[in-house]
């Protein structure tokens, strides 16, 4: 057995760290459009299976470690694009045709290792032209320190973006505050701790629609 089937068996509810698919789902509902760059592994701790399983969202997912591919073959409800590739190699100009007259993605999930990379990923997805109602960011604070929380809030907040929630721990681990979650600038949302948040909508870690 291996480690993600020890997981998988020792916790019946799947879903993302810290609750990204459900501000996702709540920001902008069913029927929504995700780019995720680090897919990871399809279910476990995956920011947008919940999404794509139960609320009807197409998406993009990028991601660089094949050795997850059999993962994703188990798993044959997941049945949006993966592009297997480096997310430095994707032409994103090209996803932004394909993805035709959307006037924004509702959200982009930022995860690659390490933060250096993530922030360089993030620029050159927004520098191609692709607008987000949603991003979450990971810049790893708890084990970087602020460099790259504030080299985002300064590339984001000059794009048009605000941060809607900060400080976001992983589960329950407080002390791992790991992302920052930021909005289209359009959008109506005032800025609110992610302990609030977390009691108001996100409650025993668990994904209601």
């Amino acid at each position: 057995m291996n480690f993600f089937d020890l997981f998988k068996n020792k916790n019946n509810n799947f879903f993302s760290q810290s609750g990204q698919d459900q501000f996702a789902y709540n920001l902008s509902g069913l029927g929504g459009f995700y780019l995720e760059i680090g897919a990871h592994h399809p279910i476990i701790n995956s920011n947008t299976f919940k999404l794509e399983k139960e609320c009807n969202w197409k998406g993009i997912s990028i991601e660089f470690d094949k050795s997850f591919i059999p993962h994703w073959e188990k798993h044959p409800e997941r049945k949006n694009k993966v592009i297997w590739d480096d997310a430095f190699s994707v032409d994103y100009y090209s996803i932004k045709k394909q993805i035709g007259t959307i006037k924004r993605i509702n959200y982009l999930s930022c995860d690659i290792e390490p933060p250096e990379n993530t922030f360089n990923i993030l620029k050159k997805i927004i520098n191609a032209g692709l607008v987000f109602d949603f991003i979450s960011f990971e810049h790893d604070k708890y084990n970087e320190g602020k460099k790259y929380d504030d080299l985002s809030y300064d590339f984001l907040s000059t794009n048009n973006y605000k941060i809607a929630i900060k400080d976001v721990y992983s589960r329950n681990k407080k002390s791992k505050v790991y992302e920052t979650w930021y909005v289209n600038k359009e959008i109506s949302f005032e800025e609110i701790s992610y302990e609030t948040w977390k009691k108001k909508f996100y409650r025993n870690n668990n994904f209601i629609l």
